[in-house]
């Protein structure tokens, strides 16, 4: 099968909600890293084949296909088309993965990918409110065939994740923990400055927002988010801003414009699992594609699952054992921020970025997403 290369990726800072971001039209957001991608690599952008970026909540200015319009709200070239993935958390990952299959397949040389969200201006389900107007309380009560499968109950990622501390058996004290954790990988990384390479400023955001010294008295203190749970604000994914995009290439593009291979696109799958305990997919995802790949974790030098909530991590952990110091080294979405639908693309370009600075070769990624679906990718560093 032809190979796929990643060039070159580049996001922009994450910022909290209502942060240095927030004022930025949501198409400017998306288009930024486009036009970063260009003034780091020496090709004509006329030369792309396609633009993919993963988005949720697609409506107002980040509705009407966002990849498209950011594409020109970029100021490249016209001929070049546009679409845009929703597979939830994992939009931005799924966008590479199409990227990659299109140049495996050879329909297509050189695609950008990448993903984008507005927290700011359109909250995290914000398209229920629409489905409201319809008549329609939530994407599944009232649904005959979904009803007769999993019955009325609810399904929320908040829901899946209290699930998650039950079936595993974990504390509030063990949720804590592991987010002081990633809060303190994180201002390591910031105080080396690990993530200026693959930041390209904009505006008056230069940095992540997200990092912050943790306070363990603060942090014990806060109320759960779910009455009688163990997760609080502090071992949950922060609401964030933020776009990325990676400039995938075939051998022949690699030629024939001279482009420099960074990583090899070594793998990738996806997986489904319970829809609603939903967050748990990436522990089967991740025994598929190791199995696929005929590998194992401790043939990665760099793992980055993202941090929806603590206990995704941690019940990924109990069930494959990796090692844990390879694992979300400069920290994860508990600390940095989790821009929903550019997370997956923001992962791949750190995980790049980590494999570089460490002379590693190969490195894991895998995220969950509503639904209980999972995808996983696997680079090479070359």
């Amino acid at each position: 099968m032809a190979e796929a290369y990643i060039v070159e990726a580049v996001r922009s800072p994450v910022t909290r909600r209502g942060g240095s971001l927030a004022g930025v039209h949501p198409l400017d957001l998306a288009a930024h890293p486009l036009k970063a991608l260009f003034e780091r690599v020496d090709l004509d952008p006329a030369a792309v084949d396609e633009v993919i970026l993963g988005c949720l909540d697609q409506i107002g200015p980040q509705g009407m296909d966002v990849a498209r319009s950011a594409w020109l709200a970029a100021g490249l070239p016209e001929h070049v088309p546009g679409t845009t993935v929703d597979r939830q958390c994992g939009s931005g990952q799924q966008a590479v993965s199409y990227a990659t299959q299109a140049v495996m397949s050879g329909t297509s040389d050189l695609v950008v990918a990448g993903g984008t969200q507005h927290m700011s201006a359109i909250p995290i389900q914000a398209s229920l409110g629409i489905a409201r107007e319809f008549g329609f309380d939530d994407p599944f009560t009232g649904s005959s065939g979904w009803e007769e499968r999993y019955g009325r109950q609810e399904i929320s990622q908040f829901r899946g994740a209290e699930l998650i501390v039950e079936r595993w058996g974990l504390s509030r004290e063990e949720l804590e923990e592991y987010a002081i954790r990633s809060h303190e990988r994180a201002l390591a990384a910031v105080a080396d400055r690990r993530f200026d390479r693959e930041i390209a400023p904009l505006g008056d955001a230069a940095a992540d927002e997200g990092p912050r010294e943790p306070n363990r008295e603060k942090i014990a203190s806060l109320p759960p988010i779910r009455e009688g749970g163990a997760h609080t604000a502090a071992t949950a994914s922060q609401v964030s801003d933020g776009s990325a995009a990676l400039l995938i290439a075939s051998e022949r593009a690699v030629r024939d414009h001279g482009l420099t291979p960074r990583a090899r696109i070594h793998h990738l799958s996806a997986r489904a699992g319970d829809p609603v305990v939903m967050l748990t997919a990436p522990i089967e995802a991740t025994r598929v594609a190791l199995d696929r790949a005929g590998m194992t974790l401790d043939d990665m030098d760099v793992v980055e699952i993202n941090e929806a909530f603590a206990a995704v991590v941690l019940a990924w952990e109990r069930e494959l054992r990796p090692d844990m110091a390879r694992v979300n080294p400069n920290g994860g979405a508990i600390a940095l921020g989790h821009p929903l639908g550019a997370t997956g693309a923001k992962l791949l370009t750190g995980m790049l970025h980590e494999l570089e600075r460490t002379g590693g070769r190969f490195g894991l990624q895998t995220m969950c997403e509503a639904g209980g679906q999972a995808n996983v990718t696997i680079i090479e560093r070359l």
